[in-house]
């Protein structure tokens, strides 16, 4: 009888979301169980609200101290469960793992080195560890959509992973003056991400547009959630963000270029559309481009992006 559930989330904000299909899951295969969560900061904040979550654990183990030690402090104070799941890879998560007392216990692993989506690979890997045969559904978070009262449209003009990911903040800004007759602008990014907002910003206030929202660096993740949960449309970077719209199934244009959009981009939402060049050097995984010259994102326009938010409007 499953009664205690561990389950250790991805760290990036993107990844954990695109688990959220397995592990929605595993409460409903295991409804009665009780589920201690551990993750990045970021990362468990995004759960706030799921159902059959008692516990949520911060993982900041790298903070002081010799980090292995604090790992097996860690995993001796969850206590016992019945199982223990790891959706990382990485070799601290299987030391921690190692320590942890449960009577199942799985680290993650692919499955396939098929290019097949993450969602898929996650589900996949508790299907076959669990003996289950689940399907993989929506994207599940559980915040209230911010209510804007104004058609509103959100660019997301950052990405964590690294510069390579990120489309350039002047045809952000042109996209955003363009639409601006029509929405109003809500500018997000995180606080390593101001200088690239302030940017637009500056390209919005030169242009004399005035009904925009420069909310870099001011949000927590619930409210980045909620915030674009709200939204009308959205024009964003492969990141975080992207896959946050495409659990409200908000219409989202994903500008991609280094990474995989068949692994990484928006899952289950009939409202997104990617913009990609699919040059001979992309997919290259890096977080700066090799080739110095970064085309896969220097040669989307505006107006590439632009011709499919007529698309998307229709």
């Amino acid at each position: 009888m499953i009664k205690e559930i561990f389950i250790e989330i991805p760290s990036w904000l993107g990844d954990a979301i695109m688990a959220t299909p397995a592990i929605d899951n595993l409460i409903i295969t295991y409804p009665d169980a009780q589920i201690t969560l551990l993750g990045s900061f970021v990362s468990t904040q995004a759960f706030q609200g799921y159902p059959n979550i008692k516990k949520v654990i911060v993982d900041d183990t790298k903070k002081s101290g010799n980090r292995y030690k604090n790992l097996i402090s860690l995993a001796k104070s969850i206590g016992k469960v019945d199982l223990a799941i790891s959706f990382r890879r990485s070799i601290s998560s299987k030391f921690m793992m190692f320590f942890i007392k449960a009577k199942k216990k799985f680290n993650y692993r692919r499955l396939t080195k098929k290019e097949i989506h993450l969602c898929i690979r996650y589900n996949d890997f508790v299907n076959k560890v669990l003996n289950l045969k689940n399907e993989v559904g929506d994207l599940k978070l559980y915040f209230k959509p911010f209510n804007y009262g104004k058609p509103t449209l959100g660019i997301n003009p950052g990405a964590t992973y690294g510069s390579a990911k990120r489309w350039y903040p002047e045809e952000f800004a042109k996209i955003a003056i363009e639409m601006s007759k029509k929405y109003d602008i809500v500018i997000f990014g995180g606080p390593s991400e101001t200088n690239i907002a302030k940017d637009i910003e500056n390209e919005l206030v030169s242009n004399g547009i005035t009904n925009y929202q420069n909310l870099a660096g001011k949000t927590t993740i619930p409210e980045l959630i909620e915030k674009i949960a709200g939204l009308d449309l959205f024009i964003t970077n492969d990141s975080g963000p992207m896959h946050i719209a495409a659990a409200y199934k908000v219409k989202t244009i994903a500008i991609f270029g280094p990474t995989k959009f068949t692994e990484t981009n928006q899952w289950n939402n009939p409202n997104g559309e990617i913009v990609t060049k699919n040059l001979d050097c992309a997919p290259c995984m890096k977080r700066v481009c090799p080739l110095k010259h970064h085309n896969c994102m220097k040669n989307i326009t505006a107006a590439d992006v632009l011709n499919v938010i007529v698309k998307l409007e229709k």
